[in-house]
């Protein structure tokens, strides 16, 4: 038992030493690998293009695609299971708030309905005759005609009556709903986008049968970066082109903008409205542009002077003596040319905005031609 105790000791020991000569020697290859690129970037001067940040002013672009949705559209279902037994609309149809559109077949629901009313009918007999049963076995005991225990069976009767009467009313009252579910009626005014079943075919409840939309209005969703968001509006116009329609340019408005961000995108969900007063068919592919509020005065640089690092965005930046270092900014709007600096530059520091590729923390540049 010794010896093996013995034995899984010197194992554990020769595991322990191999990890740490090799933790070891990959530190030392890390650590000749940035002596090796020091003692490069200190042996000559590295040529790049640099200039310094430009205060600007800016009037924001952005461009989106989408489609243009009716601005309002819902299924109308059925709400009890059965046959389409009629459709009186087609696709395309004008409709009003109340229409009939369909109806079920009405065969089985028109039966119950029947005998539903009946109990009811009957139950309201029960509970007179036995109000009345009451009364005059109440007169009869205040006579001295009849006993204390005659008139309670008559009360306990009436009370019986009535919750049989409240019974049939709630069972008339769900056959009437049942009844008039086998018509599907129009909730707005609208047209008929989309007809899922023709007649014959048997829908069960819940199952949409006819789809409306109101058209008089479309409207289309962008997603405004957070870096944006600053310089548009609610109320503010849009210009929409339409490809189907030869490019033709309509103006809408934002009408809302989400006050929470979307993640991880960060990202504001905003709806851009347009009047249908050209009889525009809905779900066509339209371009949006937004012009945001003018930014003035804004500390700009090269969009391509942007270096991604561990997910942050990055530029570098030259002392006097021409050596360089990273440094993380927090960007705002950016466009197709140039980036807002919202921090982490000011208007004196010189940054390196072409061949960032050939450069490492702490590689020297040449100053000859600085900031040109």
């Amino acid at each position: 038992m010794n010896l093996q105790n013995r034995k899984v000791k010197i194992l554990i020991g020769i595991i322990i030493a191999a990890i740490l000569i090799i933790s070891y020697r990959i530190f030392s290859n890390i650590q000749s690998e940035r002596e090796r690129a020091t003692r490069m970037s200190q042996g000559h001067n590295i040529q790049v293009v640099t200039e310094y940040p430009q205060r600007v002013t800016i009037t924001p672009g952005m461009n989106f695609s989408g489609s243009l949705d009716p601005e309002w559209q819902a299924d109308v279902a059925a709400k009890v299971d059965g046959r389409i037994e009629k459709v009186y609309v087609r696709e395309g149809d004008e409709v009003i708030k109340g229409q009939v559109l369909a109806i079920l077949e009405q065969t089985d629901t028109d039966a119950d309905l029947i005998i539903a009313q009946g109990a009811y009918y009957d139950a309201q007999t029960n509970l007179r005759k036995s109000e009345s049963d009451l009364k005059r076995y109440e007169a009869l005991f205040k006579n001295g005609a009849v006993s204390e225990q005659a008139v309670e069976n008559y009360r306990f009767a009436r009370d019986n009556a009535a919750a049989k009467l409240e019974s049939a009313r709630g069972t008339l009252q769900g056959m009437e709903s049942k009844s008039s579910g086998t018509v599907l009626t129009a909730p707005a005014d609208g047209i008929v986008a989309k007809r899922y079943y023709q007649e014959g075919y048997y829908a069960k409840a819940g199952t949409p049968v006819i789809s409306i939309a109101d058209i008089s209005r479309l409207k289309t969703v962008v997603h405004i970066p957070e870096g944006q968001i600053s310089s548009v509006a609610v109320g503010n116009e849009a210009y929409i082109k339409i490809p189907a329609y030869s490019n033709k340019e309509i103006i809408g408005k934002i009408t809302r903008i989400a006050p929470v961000a979307d993640l991880p995108s960060h990202t504001f969900e905003a709806e851009v409205s347009v009047e249908n007063d050209q009889q525009l068919r809905a779900g066509v592919y339209a371009n949006v542009s937004l012009i945001g509020l003018p930014k003035t005065n804004i500390l700009t640089i090269p969009l391509n002077a942007i270096v991604m690092r561990d997910d942050q965005q990055t530029v570098y930046v030259a002392n006097a003596e021409g050596i360089v270092q990273r440094r993380v900014l927090n960007i705002g709007y950016t466009n197709d040319q140039v980036a807002e600096v919202l921090s982490g530059l000011t208007e004196n520091d010189l940054i390196v905005v072409e061949g960032h590729h050939k450069l490492r923390e702490g590689s020297k540049i040449n100053m000859d031609k600085a900031g040109k």
